[in-house]
């Protein structure tokens, strides 16, 4: 989900705080219908939520989505290391 820079710099400005398009926009240089594509796609992965206040939408991210995802990744380096040279013979 933030192998494309676009979206892991859109999760690094949201981890600062929420912020709504317009923000985003200003703050990455990237136009409004890129912005919102990635965001829809990571509101449907449950990394980021939307808040309406007054005429505007919000997206905050949610960290206990980004916890899973490095407790994941911290197992599988864990277990990489652990396997290093456990190679698989060839048939």
């Amino acid at each position: 989900m933030l192998a494309d820079p676009l979206r892991a710099q859109i999760v690094a400005l949201l981890a600062q705080g929420p912020a709504c398009t317009c923000h985003l926009v200003e703050d990455t240089g990237a136009k409004q219908p890129n912005i919102s594509n990635h965001l829809r796609l990571l509101r449907e992965a449950g990394v980021v939520v939307t808040e309406p206040h007054g005429r505007f939408t919000y997206y905050r991210l949610v960290p206990e989505t980004l916890e899973a995802a490095a407790g994941h990744l911290t197992d599988m380096a864990s277990q990489a290391r652990a396997r290093s040279e456990a190679r698989r013979e060839c048939p």
